[in-house]
């Protein structure tokens, strides 16, 4: 992270000092480009210097190709059709042969012309390179004398200095940062886990006590159905002793009515015995 800097800064310096060195070869650029403009204004004057008799024989001619150009193509296929048929129009022919040379010379005057056009932007065009080259080279050699002094030595040394003591200061200050907003977020954390164990243990202790109330009711409903079970086993025992007691004094008023009725029937026969005695 920090040489990642310290590079940007140097390279920063670096690119100011290659702009001082251009403008310390302002004067050679001036210089050259007062060359070129020179050498393009000569070349642009010669291949402007035509001799008046071509400007005079172009003249009638280009008159004539209007003229020319003004007549239908069915009018001209017609005076070339009857020209070549009729013996009358011979002596047209020279006329017609100095147009078609005159018309040969145009052409090689413009092809002439456009070579020699050609030439020139070849020439202007490896003077503007060659003039490129050297202020390249002038620039190159500017920027290494200045960057190879003394004072521009210490100049970068010292803006990397300060550069590097900068960086340093910015990483001091976000790691200063960094580790406040890392107990912030500790101390935030261990807030939160606090509240979380509160919740927990508040929640823990409702549920005990549902549950211990859970507990009770049901020891109570036990000890209801307990105690009802009892006394439905005291009612069944009372009720059962209730029958026994039923039962023995049943057993007991039938044994005596028998006795009763075994008493009876023995004094029966007595009485039955004394009246036939009598």
């Amino acid at each position: 992270m920090g040489g990642g800097a310290g590079g940007t800064e140097a390279s920063r310096h670096i690119h100011l000092i290659l702009i001082a060195g251009a403008a310390a070869v302002e004067d050679v650029l001036l210089a050259f480009s007062r060359l070129v403009l020179s050498v393009s204004f000569t070349l642009r004057r010669k291949s402007r210097s035509i001799s008046p008799r071509r400007y005079k024989s172009r003249s009638p001619t280009a008159g004539r190709h209007k003229s020319r150009s003004s007549t239908p193509k069915r009018y001209k296929r017609q005076r070339s059709r009857s020209s070549s048929l009729s013996p009358t129009h011979k002596s047209s022919s020279p006329n017609l042969g100095s147009i078609d040379l005159k018309n040969a010379s145009e052409k090689l005057n413009k092809e002439e012309e456009e070579k020699k056009r050609r030439q020139q932007e070849a020439e202007l065009k490896l003077i503007e390179e060659e003039t490129a080259r050297r202020v390249e080279e002038v620039i190159q050699k500017k920027v290494e004398e200045s960057l190879n002094s003394e004072e521009i030595k210490q100049e970068i040394h010292k803006r990397l200095e300060e550069g590097r003591r900068r960086l340093n200061d910015e990483v001091a200050a976000q790691l200063e940062k960094e580790k406040e907003v890392a107990l912030f977020e500790a101390r935030q954390k261990e807030e939160q886990v606090r509240k979380e164990k509160e919740e927990l243990e508040k929640m823990l202790e409702e549920n005990r006590k549902k549950v211990e109330e859970a507990q009770r009711r049901e020891a109570l409903e036990q000890q209801r159905r307990e105690e009802e079970r009892y006394r439905e086993l005291e009612e069944l025992q009372r009720q059962k002793e209730e029958a026994m007691k039923r039962k023995k004094q049943q057993e007991e008023e039938e044994r005596l009515n028998q006795m009763k009725l075994l008493g009876k029937n023995k004094l029966r026969p007595k009485l039955s015995f004394a009246l036939g005695s009598k």
